[in-house]
């Protein structure tokens, strides 16, 4: 009832302020009364119909997560504008004027934003290249590459022809591992299993490899995590394998989503488990973490890279100004210690299938000497 109340009040502000600046006769008026109720009504009805098998509760998700993504541009220009008006309407010689071409500016833009959005979050995912500087890292390491993908967030939206796009891609270049880091799936296995399956044709010299991420816990992580080991997934809980290449190992580990406990206490996040037991003499040691903020734990543990998601990297203006309260790192390549930590922008995009300033990625990981 408190979302919904919040949600009828976003609506309400946007119409009260905008629609009577804007000077529509009373037709205008209404239709732009009508089109904001069905916003209001449409958002939580995808939420409320999310798994149900059929094709219109697929078209209401389609709508309501675009509306949703359009409501939050156009709450935050329409806040802009009043912030716009207060300060500067004054000096305005023409006051009605200036709403009007305001209003009409907040609304144009809200048009564009949610187009060019839809059109980023849907086109191809773009392959980041990476280089990480090992120190000590043997000759044998050299060029050894890590394919990430991660927050794919198969869904309502996201279904089984985006994820084979993505394991193309990903196949294409021939990566030594592929590294999964969470956020997979919004949805059960026995809802979205069929859309997964593509990831079973994932191909890698020593494999494909998965973490949890918090939305496998809203999903039924004990399943998906049989799923993805009975498609062929090599899933990391908190512990390691040793990989030998052209003579040389290389630690890869991984572990539970940071916030795991909170679902399961026996699934507590802990890189230090994760890397018992593991040779010293490594020639790379790798944790593949879904947070960022795992990234303190990870380097007293003594990891080398750290790989993770979650951020999206914002996924659209303004969250990405406020991610960086909630995680250390927001996107790219940063420093924990002597840690590198790599966090991804995200391979899908999570409710209103919307980016802007934070494009999808694939990205390709390379080892080389510092």
């Amino acid at each position: 009832m408190i979302a919904l109340g919040l949600l009828l009040a976003l609506h309400g502000y946007v119409f009260l302020r905008l629609i009577p600046a804007l000077g529509w006769p009373v037709a205008g008026t209404t239709v732009a009364g009508v089109l904001l109720i069905v916003s209001c009504l449409s958002i939580p009805l995808s939420m409320m119909t999310r798994g149900m098998r059929s094709p219109w509760s697929q078209r209401l998700a389609w709508l309501g997560f675009t509306l949703m993504g359009a409501l939050s541009s156009l709450v935050i220009l329409t806040l802009l504008r009043d912030v716009v008006l207060l300060a500067a309407g004054w000096l305005v010689s023409d006051p009605i004027m200036f709403g009007r071409i305001s209003a009409e500016a907040v609304l144009a833009l809200t048009c564009v934003a949610t187009l060019l959005g839809l059109f980023n979050a849907r086109r191809g995912a773009a392959v980041v290249e990476v280089e990480i500087r090992v120190e000590n890292l043997p000759p044998q390491l050299e060029g050894f590459s890590i394919a990430q993908i991660t927050d794919v967030h198969v869904g309502e939206t996201i279904r089984r022809d985006y994820v084979n796009a993505i394991v193309q891609t990903v196949n294409g270049l021939q990566p030594d591992v592929i590294a999964i880091t969470g956020d997979l799936v919004d949805g059960s296995v026995q809802q979205l299993g069929p859309h997964v399956a593509p990831l079973g044709g994932l191909q890698a010299r020593h494999g494909t490899f998965f973490v949890t991420g918090n939305h496998e816990y809203y999903s039924g992580a004990h399943a998906w995590v049989q799923e993805l080991r009975r498609i062929g997934l090599r899933v990391l809980l908190n512990e390691h394998v040793i990989l030998q290449h052209e003579g040389a190992s290389l630690v890869l580990a991984g572990v539970t989503d940071y916030g795991a406990h909170h679902f399961d206490r026996a699934e507590r996040s802990d890189p230090v488990a994760a890397l018992r037991g593991a040779p010293e003499d490594a020639g790379a040691k790798i944790l593949l973490a879904h947070q960022p903020r795992s990234a303190l734990a990870a380097a007293a543990a003594g990891f080398d890279l750290q790989i993770s998601g979650h951020t999206h990297g914002g996924q659209f203006w303004p969250w990405n100004l406020f991610v960086r309260f909630q995680q250390p790192f927001t996107a790219g390549l940063a420093r924990q210690e002597r840690m590198w930590v790599y966090t991804s922008r995200g391979t899908g995009y999570w409710g209103p299938p919307k980016r802007l300033g934070s494009p999808r990625e694939i990205t390709r990981i390379r080892l080389v000497r510092a």
